[in-house]
């Protein structure tokens, strides 16, 4: 008769292999769960950065185009012009183009990034006067 503290090597092995078993299914389910909570993180952190960088855009190119309404436009011919960025701020944008449009008194200043996923385009339209 095998008691509850005496067991013998055969049921020892037996408990030792229940366990691993055991051990392997908790790792089974944990990694279940946590692959899809990996895989939103990484998608947010996307999402997030994105946005910060068309929130950094939409500042740049709002504070150029009232800079360019308040009389700054009359410097620039008509036509497209690639448009240099003078803020310390734009550095924190991913590689893209600030473009300047002028037609008349109507003017266009836009960014685009180079890539997909980047911020997506801002674009502002103003007319001079």
């Amino acid at each position: 008769m095998v008691t509850l503290f005496q067991t013998s090597a055969a049921g020892r092995r037996r408990e030792r292999g229940v366990l691993n078993v055991d051990m392997v299914i908790a790792l089974a389910i944990f990694i279940t769960a946590m692959l899809p909570l990996g895989y939103g993180w990484v998608q947010e952190q996307r999402v997030l950065r994105s946005h910060y960088w068309r929130a950094v855009a939409m500042e740049l190119v709002d504070g150029e185009m009232e800079i360019l309404v308040a009389g700054e436009w009359r410097a620039w011919r008509e036509g497209t012009h690639a448009y240099p960025m003078k803020a310390a701020a734009a550095k924190n944008l991913p590689p893209g183009q600030f473009t300047l449009t002028r037609a008349g008194q109507t003017l266009r200043l836009e960014w685009q990034p180079e890539k997909r996923g980047s911020g997506g385009q801002v674009v502002r339209e103003a007319v001079a006067r």
